[in-house]
């Protein structure tokens, strides 16, 4: 089993990438939401957490740029009729804490929005994980958190910021709810010490 791949980016698309790795180029399907936050690292270096997919017909790699989103993938294909991509397909529309939040929540037709997955589908996921991830991600039982995480910036220096804050230690729901309110036009220093004034109080 590979845990991790750590290699050159050399490509990035929203449902793949290819690490360079010793030479070899490893292709890892990606969600949507991972290949917005490598696609800025071609060229550079980076480490990605895998999933070896098995079938008769295939082995896939799947990559996850941190281990939230490797653990809501690995619950999301243990219900029965979600498969990796399924389960790829709604982290892409929806980040792990977002999920969690969904599940808590009951929050079925948020998860039926992630193409190819049914309403049936995202109800059994409801039913299947709903204490599963509320252990997971406790964050996401505070309903205050669901409804204003989609509140935060995004884009270009809210997303650097907002990535600064997780590789300080925070959970990504800890760092949405800090970046809520901010001038998502302030330069990224700027908003990582506002959020962190927040986060310290």
């Amino acid at each position: 089993m590979i845990y991790h791949l750590c290699g050159e980016v050399v490509l990035c698309e929203n449902d793949f990438a290819v690490l360079d790795v010793g030479g070899v180029g490893y292709r890892l399907t990606v969600s949507q939401n991972t290949a917005a936050r490598i696609r800025a690292n071609i060229g550079k270096t980076l480490k990605l957490l895998t999933h070896m997919s098995v079938r008769e017909d295939a082995v896939e790699l799947f990559g996850f740029r941190d281990e939230d989103e490797l653990t809501a993938f690995k619950l999301l294909i243990t219900v029965s009729g979600v498969g990796p991509k399924a389960a790829m397909s709604i982290l892409s529309v929806m980040t792990p804490d977002r999920l969690a939040a969904a599940v808590c929540a009951e929050d079925a037709k948020a998860i039926a929005k992630a193409p190819g997955v049914g309403s049936k589908t995202a109800a059994r996921v409801v039913l299947d994980l709903k204490g599963k991830l509320a252990k997971e991600f406790p964050s996401a039982t505070n309903g205050v958190v669901y409804e204003e995480m989609g509140q935060a910036p995004s884009g270009g220096n809210a997303d650097e910021a907002l990535e600064a804050l997780i590789v300080l230690g925070y959970r990504r729901a800890e760092a949405m709810q800090a970046m809520k309110g901010l001038d998502p036009s302030a330069d990224t220093g700027a908003l990582i010490k506002a959020a962190l004034a927040k986060l310290m109080k």
